[in-house]
């Protein structure tokens, strides 16, 4: 029975102009005693939603027999190269309620994860436990906080219905806000199809995520373009605070450029470039420092779809593709350099810059610096690995970088680093801790550390959040996927 409350939301649905070919509707799971463990009052204001009636009536709107006025739930079709093995998916845990449409006509999806199965759920249950849904809470209200394109969540609740891993373990269902969920995955379905429905669809998606483009005459080269770029400035802006996604499959990577996903996601503490954390990346391949090849990876498997609409002459459309692709390395260093050059405090551009970064980094690793506190504070060498700061390497370097500042651009410079370099980060252990004491009804510690993250660039009330994990923590640390 559909509520005749509307919650704030204003659904207009779109993707339900596609070709059922897209999607299958669905049916919403009812749980048995749903209650709410978090809601993001600042993201529900920030879509104009009626805050009151949703803390009155809880998310039992996500319960299946309360749903908003004209939501219409789908699961979306799509396809993905998993650990480069390329498989057909799909929405096997999840349902887009509807585009919510604010005053201003920014569009949202309204994603429930965790509702149980569906068409696509290839044998699965369809549910999710408690910890992997206030995980993707935590870390994508971290991202946020850190500036860097994001989904959120509008909340968590628990479904009152155990989830049957290797334990029984709570259940909850996560509500995903996202520009869109179209990935470079839907579009590897999309090329599965006849060319005319992966044109359709490829002009949906220009449609709605970049509509400058829709008039251009080569508007699927200037989307392959776009959607480099995005990609590119995300994966730098991951590197440069030691995000590690985990499992950069093409079903995981956001046309519009937004991190999503994030099962076995973490952040780097003692800087290594080979750190990885997810125990199912048994070799490596999405480790922190291959995170900008992978990227390149899945956009050439994204340009590979769209080959047919490039140019009736495939080797034409080949060649085209291959010179946007080999911009992608240009752009990500770019991104990347500018926010390092900030990140140790640098107003200008010199040829040099790339070299000190580099050395920096190169001596980060050999001391198994800290990642986030280094540059915090590199100002203030005391609070610094004294093992590095006591080295002649590093007073060489700090030498070279003193006179890239001019005294009269120090003040300036420091207001830079402020604003660039976090205090905060959800620190594994702080994680971990707060994810244990959650799943044992203690909640506290986990909206702790959500106040914590929010605010990544002022220094927290208690230190608590500031210490890293330690050595031994780190080396037998591992994420799981959570599915």
């Amino acid at each position: 029975m559909t509520s005749p409350l509307s919650f704030g939301f204003n659904f207009n649905n779109s993707y339900l102009t596609l070709p059922k070919d897209f999607y299958t509707q669905q049916t919403i799971n009812k749980f048995r005693a749903p209650q709410n463990i978090i809601f993001n009052q600042e993201l529900a204001q920030t879509l104009e939603l009626n805050i009151s009636e949703l803390e009155q009536e809880g998310f039992i709107i996500a319960n299946g027999n309360k749903l908003p006025q004209n939501a219409q739930p789908i699961s979306q079709a799509y396809c993905g190269h998993q650990f480069s093995h390329f498989v057909k998916l799909g929405d096997g845990r999840a349902v887009l309620l509807g585009e919510h449409v604010t005053s201003n006509t920014s569009r949202f999806d309204i994603h429930l994860k965790g509702s149980g199965p569906t068409v696509y759920a290839r044998g699965g249950d369809g549910l999710a436990a408690m910890g992997p849904m206030l995980r993707e809470y935590l870390i994508s209200e971290a991202l946020h906080g850190l500036g860097i394109p994001t989904t959120r969540s509008l909340g968590v609740m628990s479904t009152g219905d155990p989830v049957f891993r290797e334990t029984a373990l709570p259940g909850a269902m996560l509500i995903r806000v996202a520009q869109s969920h179209i990935r470079v995955g839907t579009f590897e379905y999309a090329a599965t199809l006849e060319k005319s429905l992966l044109q359709n669809f490829s002009d949906y998606v220009i449609k709605r995520h970049f509509p400058a483009l829709i008039n251009e005459e080569v508007r699927y080269e200037k989307l392959l373009q776009a959607v480099i770029h995005n990609q590119a400035r995300l994966i730098a802006q991951w590197m440069c605070v030691g995000f590690i996604h985990g499992v950069m499959n093409t079903d995981n990577m956001s046309i519009p450029g937004e991190s999503i996903d994030f099962g076995p996601c973490a952040f780097m503490n003692r800087y290594h470039p080979a750190t990885v954390f997810s125990s199912i990346d048994r070799h490596g391949r999405y480790a922190y420092q291959n995170q900008p090849i992978i990227g390149q990876w899945n956009l050439t498997r994204f340009a590979e779809t769209i080959l047919p609409l490039l140019s009736d002459d495939i080797e034409v459309a080949k060649e085209k593709t291959l010179e946007h692709l080999g911009s992608f390395k240009q752009i990500y260093t770019q991104q990347w350099l500018q926010i390092m050059r900030h990140k140790i405090g640098f107003l200008t551009a010199s040829d040099d810059d790339l070299g000190l970064i580099e050395d920096l980094l190169s001596m980060m690793e050999t001391h198994q610096a800290d990642f986030t506190l280094t540059f915090r504070h590199l100002n203030e060498p005391d609070l610094l690995d004294p093992g590095m700061t006591s080295s002649e390497a590093f007073h060489q370097w700090a030498l070279k970088r003193n006179q890239r500042i001019p005294e009269h651009q120090q003040q300036q410079s420091q207001q830079l680093m402020e604003k660039s370099n976090p205090f905060v980060i959800p620190r594994n252990h702080l994680v971990e801790e707060s994810l244990e004491q959650a799943t044992q009804g203690n909640i506290n510690p986990f909206y702790d550390l959500v106040e914590a993250i929010k605010n990544p660039f002022s220094q927290p009330k208690d230190s608590y959040y500031l210490k890293p994990s330690s050595k031994e923590f780190e080396q037998t640390f591992k994420t799981f996927c959570g599915t």
